[in-house]
Order: C-alpha cells, then structure tokens, then sequence
C-alpha cells in the first residue's frame, strides 16, 4: 500500500499541489485532471523523482525517499517522454535495459519475449526504432515499464498517440496486470480509465476532489444532466444560461448535453450522467482558460 500523507509541493511562490492525502492498494486508479492541474508532478513524487516539500509518501509505512533502490526496484515508470536510441531495435533496447536493471540475460530473453507479444511488436522486434510510428514507440515504452515485473506501475499519459484499436489493447492489458499489482494512470482521456479503473482521483485548485468509484463520482451529478433539441437561433442564449458539456446536429436542429441545477423543463430530457460529464463540468473554467488564443 501507497500513502500520501498531507503532502503539497511549492516551487519557489508557486503550489503545484497542496495538502494532498491519498491510499492507493492493488488494482487500477485513473489519475484524471486537465494539462497543468498537477497530474505529472504527483506522478514525479510518487517515482521519486522530486520530493514534497510538505508531508510524506509512505510505502507500507516506510518513507519511499527513504527506501531508495529498494522502493525504486519494484516500480515499473513511463513517462511522458522516455528516451530511447533511434538506431536500437526494441529487443536491443529492451535487453540494454534489463542488463541496467540487473536482471540476468536468460530470464531477461524471456521476459521481452513475452512483452514485445503483449504490445503485439513481436514482428518488428529486430527492427531499428528510427522507422517506427509514435504509437509504436509509445508500445515499447509499455514493454519497458513491465521490464522488471513491477509491483507498482505508474504510467504518465500512457496512451499518447495509441490507436483505437491499441488503445483498446492496452486497457485489457491492464486489467489484467492489475490483479495482483497496483497500477496508477495519469492522464486527461476520460475513456481510457473509465471502464477498468477501480477508482478515479481527479484533482482542482491544486487538492483532492474525488477519489472513488466511476459511479459515486458520477452520482455526482445524478438528476442534473439534460438533453434538448435548441433551435440554431436560441443556441447562443441557451450556452450563456447552461454548462453546455456537447452538442450534436440533427434533422436542423441541435442536440445539446448540458447541466441544469434546478427543476428541469418538461421538453428537456433526463439522462444518466457519464465520467466524461463530470469532468467537464468540473474543469469547465480551465478548459475555456486553455482554449484561450495565446
């Protein structure tokens, strides 16, 4: 078990995240939030790549600054970016990797063996990198962070130029490593933790604002959540009175999703709210703030 414990963290006069407290067990935890919202610099903390400046991270009890290589053998890390040598095939890369590691070369054989077939590159496992699609890349960088059989797998925007159909993939793929490891995914695409993370943490304002299950976070804003035809006409009207979260055309009108606190009226239809409802409500300030032209 993972314990962040009253942890914030300051550079200089500004907080990037502040009194944070969080459990984390065996199993899938969505780390969603917008660009900028502190997603990447608790990832950092959790793989101690920089330390709080207030509060602690506890690894069974013990401090994982503390524990040093011995916490850091059992963490499997992809980051944003990993570096990787362009004229390297990914067995190369991958056994270059696993001798830093310590592991020994037939077991290492073995194991990128099975990796390369889990990230389905096992055709290309001899070929250089250099001619590779990012999303390939991006599967080797999955392949890495399973190198050493983690006990903790942290993966920071992991699907980043993935397919549909690799994206796909790799969910199934989690799952099933989530059975006896605990996984931690950070990233801003809703669908890619909605149906196999066991809870979800998204942070606002640099705190907490959920950590739970999909369904209690999108109990959130049950009885809230409303579909209407609008006329064109009235289509900028209805936006400045309503969190309008998407709209769609549709026999020359358009249908809107949006969230009305209140009672609703009678030609508005109820329906269920989704994660990816909740997020956009939540995060409806920043997201215009991002969408500004610089």
């Amino acid at each position: 078990m993972i314990v962040v414990k009253d942890v914030s963290k300051q550079y200089g006069a500004f907080s990037a995240l502040t009194d944070l407290n969080l459990e984390f067990s065996n199993g899938v935890y969505g780390l969603l939030a917008p660009n900028g919202a502190g997603k990447t610099t608790l990832i950092k903390m959790l793989v101690t790549l920089i330390a709080p400046s207030q509060g602690e991270i506890l690894y069974h009890g013990r401090n994982i600054f503390d524990m040093g290589e011995q916490y850091r053998d059992l963490l499997g890390y992809l980051p944003q970016q990993f570096g990787f040598y362009k004229n390297d095939s990914p067995k190369r890369y991958l056994s270059y990797l696993a001798a830093l590691k310590g592991i020994g070369k037939k077991k290492a054989a073995g194991n990128i063996a099975e990796l390369l077939d889990k990230v389905a590159l096992s055709d290309v496992a001899d070929k250089k990198m250099k001619k590779f699609s990012g999303g390939m890349i991006q599967r080797v960088g999955i392949a890495q962070a399973l190198l050493n059989d983690p006990q903790i797998l942290i993966l920071d925007e992991p699907t980043a130029g993935l397919d549909p159909k690799e994206r796909a993939r790799f969910r199934h793929l989690l799952t099933e490593l989530a059975r006896n490891r605990l996984v931690i995914i950070s990233t801003h695409i809703v669908s890619d933790i909605e149906s196999i993370a066991n809870e979800v943490i998204m942070i606002k304002n640099k705190r907490l604002l959920y950590k739970d299950t999909v369904k209690n976070i999108c109990d959130s804003l049950e009885g809230h959540v409303y579909e209407a035809s609008i006329g064109y006409e009235q289509l900028d009207s209805f936006r400045k009175r309503h969190v309008v979260l998407a709209e769609k055309q549709e026999r020359g009108v358009m249908i809107v999703r949006f969230v009305h606190h209140g009672e609703g009226e009678p030609e508005w239809q109820a329906v269920a709210p989704h994660l990816e409802d909740v997020f956009l409500y939540e995060y409806r300030d920043e997201m215009r703030t991002e969408a500004q032209p610089v």
